[in-house]
């Protein structure tokens, strides 16, 4: 009976399956091998997946009109003065103007189509394998060889003999392999040597329009932290303004001052910091670009929300599967690794070659003769045309080791492929679930943005009243300056995971958000305060004075 029950209570712990609930059952996975994108189903050792042009953007490969002047420098060229690294001219830039000048300028990417070169070379070498060689070798061309030799006799004669004559020889040779084994999987494993270098380039493409516009979105964030800095510090130098006037008239107090002079100071170090930031961003983005030395990009627009991702989160999965040449990188590399196993093996099978061969000899004068004798011309060639055969009978099983290492490489492969594929699907989950949050955090940062504002509002205007002190007019306005500064992360973290999702599924379905319309008009307000730079003082001087 206890058994009974705690089998029964384990049947109803745990959930039914989905055909005993009478669920459809969902079609088993294919195996990606036998499943080629766009083709018809082929053998798992037969499939080696190729680039297909239709599926990718290719590179620009000239500069749009407008940026011409704006060439990457020579790849060996090095600044020797100071007068060539000075910056000279800010370029403000749009997103596709970045695009075009990485996908032109951009060192490293074309350090990867030279990869690509490089395995194409090397199949070309590979292919060589299949025709015949042909060799030439010349020892005299010519060689001219003189020299006498003199002997005594025991009986008292004695024999002088002289050598001089000139001599042309050379040897013609041909070899064709009949037999190779390891011939075709060697060509087998450059050719997917080369696809996989044509995958990575795709890769690298992508990625580096991925790195492009992160990289300008975090401009765009930069740019507009330094306006939330200004902005900032001009309402400071309000508020600073209204607690002196108020303290000069008696009805502040003293602490009003200092905290109006704190809640300055601390704008102003957000200012210095969304400063440098705006420098480094810009530079960051130069040495993606190639720049010329002098040149530092800006951002042309302002930071604004990208647009809407259409696709379901199933369907951005699907569409990474398929688009993902990481897995195609992954089938290649079993592939390889299958033909290196196979080339091992035929490192013990017989190599059968036919050769032909041509030597011949022209020679004028005397070698070796008594110098009597009168000189001679003459000429002699050889022919020869045969088969020979090298086998390797043993060699203490280290071909066999050598294979089966090389089909454990394979089948470590397969394991790397759904360590890819699960890696995908994390990275489309992870980049659809930030986008989700940063949609609600744009939604949230901007009402916060307005409650700030309008609070803000009101304190001052409490505060000219004589309601309030001036700590609630700093409180609010730290408040709204660090509401906004979560609005413009909010919408720099939702462009971006926009653009992995771009590169990360291949789709481009992303709905255009409708302009909005804004006055023509700048409201007045605290804009209008001008913000004065501030002296740079050494540090430890400025450590000393804190310090005091």
């Amino acid at each position: 009976m206890v058994a009974l029950a705690a089998e029964a209570q384990d049947s109803a712990a745990s959930p039914p399956s989905q055909a005993e609930a009478g669920l459809p059952m969902p079609p088993p996975l294919p195996l990606a091998p036998e499943t080629p994108r766009g083709g018809s189903p082929t053998q798992v050792r037969g499939y080696r997946p190729k680039v297909n042009p239709t599926l990718v953007t290719p590179a620009a490969t000239q500069l749009a009109p407008g940026l011409n002047n704006l060439p990457a420098p020579a790849s060996l060229a090095l600044p020797v003065k100071p007068e060539q690294v000075r910056i000279l001219e800010l370029r403000p830039l749009g997103l596709l103007e970045v695009e075009n000048l990485a996908e032109v300028n951009n060192p490293n990417l074309k350090a990867i189509a030279s990869q690509v070169d490089q395995a194409q070379s090397n199949l070309r070498a590979q292919i060589a394998q299949w025709y015949p060689n042909l060799n030439l070798q010349a020892n005299s061309l010519p060689t001219f060889t003189t020299g006498q030799a003199r002997s005594d006799a025991a009986n008292g004669t004695t024999s002088i003999s002289a050598t001089e004559r000139w001599s042309l020889g050379a040897a013609l040779t041909a070899q064709w392999s009949l037999i190779n084994p390891q011939r075709v999987p060697t060509i087998a494993a450059a050719r997917d040597q080369f696809e996989k270098a044509k995958f990575q380039y795709v890769i690298a493409l992508r990625d580096l329009r991925l790195q492009t516009a992160s990289i300008y979105f975090d401009l765009q964030q930069a740019d507009d932290q330094v306006r939330i800095g200004q902005e900032s510090v001009r309402a400071s130098i309000v508020s600073l303004r209204d607690a002196k006037a108020r303290f000069q008239a008696g009805v502040a107090t003293k602490l009003e001052v200092l905290e109006a002079e704190t809640q300055l100071s601390r704008d102003q170090q957000l200012l210095t910091n969304s400063l440098a930031a705006q420098a480094i961003a810009r530079r960051t983005l130069a040495a993606l670009l190639d720049l010329p030395q002098n040149v530092t990009p800006t951002a042309k627009d302002p930071a604004r929300v990208f647009g809407v991702w259409q696709p379901s989160l199933q369907e951005s999965i699907i569409a990474a599967y398929t688009f993902r040449e990481e897995l195609d990188q992954a089938l290649l590399d079993i592939s390889i690794a299958n033909s290196q196993a196979n080339a091992a093996l035929g490192a013990v099978q017989p190599f059968l070659n036919i050769f032909a061969g041509f030597t011949g000899n022209v020679f004028n004068g005397n070698e070796s003769v008594v110098t009597a004798q009168p000189g001679a011309d003459g000429a002699n060639y050889e022919t020869a045309l045969g088969l020979n055969l090298s086998w390797r009978l043993f060699d203490g099983g280290a071909a066999v080791a050598q294979s089966r290492q090389n089909k454990q490489l394979a089948q470590e492969n397969t394991f790397r492929f759904a360590q890819r594929r699960d890696g995908i699907r994390q990275e489309v989950e992870t980049s659809f679930y930030e986008l989700e949050k940063n949609n609600r955090n744009i939604v949230t940062t901007s009402r916060e943005v307005i409650s700030a504002r309008e609070s803000l509002r009101l304190a001052r205007l409490r505060f000219q009243a004589g309601v309030t002190t001036q700590r609630e007019v700093v409180d609010n306005q730290r408040d709204l300056t660090q509401a906004e500064v979560r609005y413009s992360n909010a919408i720099t973290d939702y462009n971006k995971r926009l653009a992995e999702l771009r590169r990360r599924t291949g789709l481009d379905q992303v709905a255009s958000c409708t302009p909005q319309s804004l006055p023509a008009a700048k409201p007045v307000g605290a804009s209008d305060v001008p913000v004065e730079p501030t002296p740079l003082i050494p540090a430890c001087q400025a450590a000393s004075q804190g310090a005091v």
